[in-house]
């Protein structure tokens, strides 16, 4: 009989100082990935200092496997009158290339709906998703997310940041 090795197990934590470089890196390939686009090093690593520094602004959890950075996710908050409650957003997701198709993305997802419980005062959890990435739309689906109705409008380029 063969055996296989076991993988490593997925293991999520609260993202601290040191993963700076990492959530740079990281924002910067989903950009590149995802959308095409070329972010401005210096702004983006303010951007995840200033977010890293502000539990007010985010949060970020980093997934791991045998002690290496494998993915991340930010999350936001957002207060709904409508529900009396706090949605969050999932926002910045990135899985590492060579850890695709281990759990990586599942295990962050598991995290966030758990602290979201834990916190007792969340009544949504929510992301967005570019229309043509159908790889990431599947794998929300499978994990129980659903499209919702709502579209996204947004204007940009509001003056210096």
């Amino acid at each position: 009989m063969k055996h296989f090795p076991t993988p490593a197990p997925v293991v999520v934590r609260d993202a601290h100082a040191r993963d700076q470089r990492f959530l740079v890196e990281a924002n910067a390939a989903m950009a590149r990935e995802a959308e095409g686009r070329e972010l401005d090093s210096e702004r983006l690593a303010a951007g995840v200092r200033a977010g890293l520094g502000d539990p007010v602004r985010g949060s970020y959890r980093i997934a791991e496997i045998e002690g290496r950075a494998a993915g991340c996710l930010m999350l936001t908050r957002e207060w709904s009158d409508w529900r009396n409650g706090w949605i969050w957003w999932i926002q910045s997701v990135f899985v590492a290339p060579e850890f695709r198709r281990r759990g990586v993305y599942a295990a962050l997802h598991a995290r966030v709906l758990g602290d979201a419980r834990q916190a007792g005062d969340v009544v949504a959890v929510r992301l967005y998703v570019d229309e043509s990435n159908l790889g990431a739309q599947s794998t929300y689906s499978a994990l129980g997310m659903q499209r919702s109705h709502y579209l996204m409008f947004e204007t940009e380029d509001l003056g210096p940041a």
